[in-house]
């Protein structure tokens, strides 16, 4: 069975002490296909010594993550927009809109977002978009936004079921990570009323780790105990589910 990690955050300061270790874990495990997503140009180096370490294994995306999205932000998208003309990347993200901590950079992360939206459309890149507090204001840019050259990754989904069929309206798929395991994480009430076509794994580690690690550093072979809850919710076996969702990876990256 071949398991996809949409989005994993490998170069993260939490697996400095044994991130090789980590990664090769994940893929003895079966997770041999793992996506790593930009924050911002102070991770771009290490994620590409990464991928160069790993080249059958770990794909790049690019962008500037919302929370990153400050005063100088339009420094931030000149350095991403040079590296996303190298065509070393096979998505432009992780981007969107996070209004959890605080909404004093709102109208900069909308204009960030927009102009990455952009980006993946001019070069035919999915994208992959981060949402946290903020469905309505992601969903009003992706109205205006929307088009055949529009598609990707919604990261990390949490919202409602209107909320899910709204986003694979714009030719998204529903990155779903270990909040569908959590007793409390509601998605699970819904999700299998969703065709699994638009379902892609994910375990935004180190962040979310999955029951029976929650509250512990999340790391990518868990994203196996994800695909076993949808083979719960969806009455299917293991490998019908690591097989649906890696191709459902595969029609969205491209590799």
């Amino acid at each position: 069975m071949v398991f996809t990690d949409t989005h994993t955050h490998l170069n993260s300061e939490q697996f400095d002490e044994d991130r090789h270790q980590m990664i090769q874990r994940a893929i003895d495990s079966g997770v041999n296909r793992l996506f790593i997503p930009s924050i911002d140009s102070e991770y771009t180096e290490g994620m590409l010594t990464l991928a160069e370490e790993f080249p059958n294994n770990i794909h790049l995306m690019i962008g500037v993550h919302p929370t990153h999205v400050k005063e100088n932000y339009k420094k931030e998208l000149a350095i991403a927009r040079t590296w996303l003309e190298s065509g070393k990347f096979v998505a432009v993200g992780e981007i969107g809109i996070d209004l959890y901590w605080e909404d004093t950079y709102i109208d900069l992360q909308k204009k960030a977002f927009r102009t990455q939206v952009q980006w993946a459309k001019e070069f035919g890149l999915p994208i992959n978009i981060h949402c946290r507090n903020a469905f309505k204001e992601i969903f009003e840019i992706l109205e205006e936004e929307k088009s055949d050259r529009l598609f990707g990754i919604f990261h990390c989904f949490t919202g409602t079921l209107e909320d899910a069929k709204q986003a694979i309206g714009y030719n998204l798929k529903l990155g779903i990570g270990g909040v569908a395991t959590f007793k409390n994480g509601k998605i699970d009430s819904f999700l299998a009323e969703i065709p699994l076509e638009h379902i892609v794994l994910e375990t935004d580690a180190p962040y979310l780790a999955p029951t029976p690690y929650r509250g512990k550093r999340n790391e990518s072979m868990y994203v196996i105990k994800v695909a076993e809850k949808l083979a719960s919710l969806y009455h299917k076996s293991l490998s019908e589910i690591a097989e649906i969702t890696t191709q459902n990876s595969i029609d969205i990256f491209g590799v």
